[in-house]
C-alpha cells in the first residue's frame, strides 16, 4: 500500500499525491484539510493528526520519516512497531527518545536504515565488513569519523561570531535544508546530534566516534577499522542517494545520484572542529554521554533557542548559551517511556524559554 504523509506543506502533498496517487494522504496540521478536499486524486483517503500520520506509517512497507523535530517520533514509534523498514532522516525522535526506540526496535522485522548523509555512509562501510547493525568488539571498529561542512562559519572565532546575522546563518554553503536544521548546521548542534544519533544506531561508545571539518562535502563519513584500514563512502551533496538506499536496502538503485566524476581533479581537505566557537558540539557529547533523557533535553532546548534566534530575540552566540544554561537544570530523569521524554521535552522547553525571556530584559 502506497501512502504519504506531512506536517503541513500542502503545495508538497499534493504536487506528490498527483504524481504517485497513493491510496491514503495524511497531515499532521488538520487545518490543512480543508485546503486539500477535493484537490487529491480520485480514490485518495485523506487523514488528519499525528495519530493519523501514524496509521499512515504502519499501512506502508517502508515508510521514510523526515519529519523536523520531536514531532518525528511517533512516526518513528508507529513504524517500528509494526515491524516495519523505517528510513530515518528525522534524527530528533531517536535522539530525545533513544531508549524507547530501542525498544521499539527489537520489533520482529523492525528495520531502521539510516538517511541522514553521515549515518548512511557509516552503515554503507559497515556493511563493508558485514556488518550494517549494531558494533560488536569482534567488527573490530576503532573509530567513527562523521564529517561536517563546518556551515557558513567555518575557520571563524568565538569572537568573530558575537555579531552574524540570521541571514548569515542561513547561507549554508552545501547543503539545501529546512532554517532549523540549517542553523543547527552552522552551530555545528547539528553534528552534535548526529553523534548521539550514531551511538544510538550503531552502537559505538562516545570515545569512538570523532568530528571532523571537511568542507567539500564528498566524503560523508568513514569508519576505522583496528587493522588500520578506513573505509570511506564518497559522493557529491544528493540526499536522493541517501533516500534511494533506504527504500532498497539491502539492493541498490539503478539510477544514479550524486555520482563523482574521477577523471576531474579535485582536493579534499579535512580539520578538527573548534570546541570554543562552536560550543553545541561538546554539549551534545556531554548529554549523550549523561544518556538517559539528558538528550531529549538538550534537544528541546535547543528547538526554542533556534527558534528564538529565528525570531530576532536572541544573538546567535545565545543560542549556545541558552542551551548550556539549560542543561545545567536537566532533572536527571531515566527515559523509561514515551511519556516521561515527553514530559522532559516539556519541561526543558519551559527552562530554555525563560533563559530566553532573561535575555530579553
Amino acid at each position: 500500500m502506497a501512502a504519504l504523509g506531512v506536517a503541513s506543506s500542502v503545495d508538497a502533498v499534493l504536487e506528490q499525491a498527483v504524481e504517485f496517487k497513493p491510496e491514503v494522504v495524511a497531515v499532521a496540521d488538520s487545518s490543512c484539510v480543508e485546503q486539500l478536499c477535493g484537490r487529491l486524486p480520485a480514490g485518495t483517503d485523506l487523514l488528519a493528526g499525528v495519530d493519523a500520520m501514524a496509521a499512515a506509517a504502519t499501512s506502508a512497507d517502508t515508510v521514510i520519516n523526515g519529519v523536523v523535530g520531536f514531532a518525528g517520533l511517533p512516526v518513528t514509534l508507529a513504524t517500528l512497531r509494526a515491524g516495519k523498514r523505517l528510513g530515518l532522516a528525522n534524527k530528533e525522535s531517536l535522539i530525545a527518545a533513544g531508549p524507547v526506540v530501542q525498544r521499539a526496535w527489537a520489533t520482529p522485522g523492525a528495520e531502521l536504515i539510516p538517511v541522514d548523509s553521515e549515518h548512511c555512509a557509516i552503515h554503507q562501510c559497515l556493511r563493508a565488513n558485514d556488518v550494517s547493525g549494531k558494533v560488536g568488539p569482534s567488527d573490530r571498529v576503532a573509530e567513527v569519523v562523521l564529517t561536517a561542512s563546518g556551515g557558513p562559519f567555518r575557520g571563524r572565532t568565538r569572537q568573530e561570531l558575537s555579531d552574524v546575522t540570521i541571514q548569515d546563518a542561513l547561507s549554508h554553503p552545501t547543503w539545501s535544508m529546512g532554517p532549523k536544521i540549517t542553523i543547527d548546521s552552522s552551530t555545528l548542534m547539528n553534528k552534535g546530534l548526529e553523534v548521539i544519533e550514531a551511538h544510538e544506531l550503531f552502537g559505538v561508545d562516545y570515545d569512538q566516534i570523532k568530528v571532523v571539518i571537511h568542507p567539500q562535502s564528498i566524503v560523508h563519513s568513514m569508519v576505522s577499522y583496528t587493522d588500520g584500514a578506513t573505509l570511506a563512502q564518497l559522493s557529491l551533496p544528493d540526499m536522493r542517494l541517501c533516500i534511494g538506499y533506504a527504500l532498497a536496502y539491502p539492493d541498490r538503485t539503478v539510477r544514479p545520484y550524486g555520482a563523482m566524476d574521477w577523471s576531474e581533479s579535485s582536493q579534499l581537505e579535512f580539520h578538527p572542529p573548534e570546541f570554543d566557537a562552536f560550543r553545541c558540539l561538546g554539549l551534545a557529547y556531554e548529554a549523550g554521554r549523561a544518556s538517559e533523557t539528558a538528550p531529549a533535553w538538550l534537544s528541546a532546548a535547543n528547538e526554542v533557542a533556534v527558534d528564538a534566534f529565528l525570531a530576532g530575540a536572541v544573538r546567535w552566540v545565545d543560542i549556545a548559551e541558552v542551551v548550556e544554561a539549560a542543561m545545567q537544570q536537566w532533572p536527571g530523569d531515566p527515559a523509561t517511556d514515551v511519556d516521561v521524554v515527553l514530559d522532559i521535552d516539556r519541561r526543558a522547553r519551559e527552562v530554555a524559554r525563560a533563559m530566553v525571556d532573561k535575555r530579553l530584559r
